[in-house]
């Protein structure tokens, strides 16, 4: 399937984005109608709700579920931001995070050799475990960056792409990057699949990755969430 066919058919990627990344974090996962939901058992404790421009009525029965429970998260996928900010507001429900972007990547453009770290005092040390695919660099014992990868349905899902406050502006982000994706070629991979935050937006974009969506954080709770990749 084309880049352009998968960007088309958002709810597709959206299931697909949802089972590799519970896959990286050992989530639970259930249905919610026709809607994928997430156990977030290792910080809120609550369910996650996803949906990709659900209807009125739709979202009204998503926003019932969500807020009664303030630890409760409904994440919507969309590029009418506009529409599902009002229904939020409409339903008692806060935006906590809408800088957020579903992106994605033609594989077959991404490396497939296992890059060079740009310092020799750096080193990486690669792992899978549970079928997830793990990258770190370190810098002597310390943690300089990190990330993990997990693979479904043919899709390479990126997760916890961080690099380090004092290791930042060294390529370590593209480095990760294109360590996790030449360790999902042992797979059959065609598409890779993230959720970026706004930093994180300009070194995919760099790295080839396009934007499919917006996506919208709603909760009964004032504060903030992020379920990026960095």
């Amino acid at each position: 399937m084309s880049l352009d066919a998968m960007v088309e058919d958002t709810t597709h990627l959206l299931e697909v984005w949802v089972a590799g990344w519970a896959g990286c974090r050992g989530y639970e996962t259930r249905r919610e109608g026709r809607f994928p939901a997430v156990l977030r058992a290792d910080s809120t404790r609550e369910w996650e709700y996803f949906a990709h421009d659900p209807s009125d009525a739709e979202f009204a029965d998503l926003a019932a579920r969500t807020v009664g429970v303030p630890a409760r998260i409904l994440t919507v996928l969309t590029n009418d931001t506009a529409r599902f900010i009002s229904l939020a507001r409409q339903h008692g429900l806060n935006v906590n995070s809408a800088s957020q972007t579903m992106m994605i990547a033609d594989m077959e453009t991404q490396d497939s050799e296992d890059p060079w770290l740009p310092d020799d005092d750096l080193r990486w040390v690669p792992s899978t475990a549970g079928g997830v695919h793990h990258a770190v660099v370190y810098a002597g014992e310390e943690v300089a960056a990190s990330g993990q990868v997990f693979v479904a349905d043919h899709t390479a899902v990126f997760d916890k792409i961080v690099t380090e406050p004092g290791f930042q502006r060294r390529g370590l982000g593209s480095f990760i990057m294109r360590a996790l994706a030449a360790q999902t070629f042992e797979h059959d991979v065609e598409g890779g699949l993230l959720l970026a935050s706004l930093d994180g937006q300009h070194l995919y974009s760099h790295l080839g990755w396009t934007l499919v969506c917006h996506v919208l954080m709603l909760s009964s709770s004032d504060e903030g969430a992020d379920l990026s990749v960095g």
